[in-house]
């Protein structure tokens, strides 16, 4: 799959993702600096991935994300980025975001490749969204191709609803 930034094209690494396939396990590293895993989470998530919280677009995003959660309970929500641990705690503790985990691909790299969404000339990820159910099955993808732009929220809810 062929994404760009403002037009610019990029060069994606990993395998990209489909639906019906189970979700690939994967090692990141949240704000406490302890590993998190696939085995780690459960039920019906959202995995969401972003070039950096620190950007208006992913921001925005997430705080999105974060209002909507009402809308889906029970459904664990999660923001992968390449953004450093620190960096990831001290950005939600300041935008008041509760309802999403944040998580590091910042050293193992491990979720970027294996999800697809690794840019290769940039070193960080590209925005996308995977609603996972509870036997781990993808039900809904979204890679971004221009990454400046926002997912539906409205199909992401509604898969999550729905898995």
């Amino acid at each position: 799959m062929q994404i760009t930034f403002q037009g610019n094209p990029l060069t994606l690494e990993g395998s990209q993702l489909e639906t019906g396939q189970n979700f690939p396990d994967f090692i990141a590293t949240k704000n406490d600096l302890s590993k998190l895993t696939l085995k780690d989470t459960k039920g019906t998530r959202i995995f969401l991935t972003v070039p950096s919280l620190d950007t208006p677009v992913c921001d925005m995003e997430i705080n999105m994300f974060n209002k909507r959660a009402s809308e889906i309970p029970g459904v664990e929500l999660y923001t992968i980025s390449a953004d450093l641990p620190f960096a990831q705690a001290r950005w939600c503790g300041a935008a008041a975001v509760k309802e999403v985990i944040t998580a590091s691909d910042y050293n193992e790299r491990s979720f970027g490749k294996a999800t697809g969404t690794f840019i290769k000339e940039l070193a960080i990820l590209t925005r996308a969204v995977f609603v996972v159910d509870a036997s781990d099955k993808i039900v809904h993808i979204e890679y971004l191709k221009e990454i400046t732009e926002q997912p539906d929220f409205d199909a992401v809810i509604t898969a999550a609803k729905n898995a």
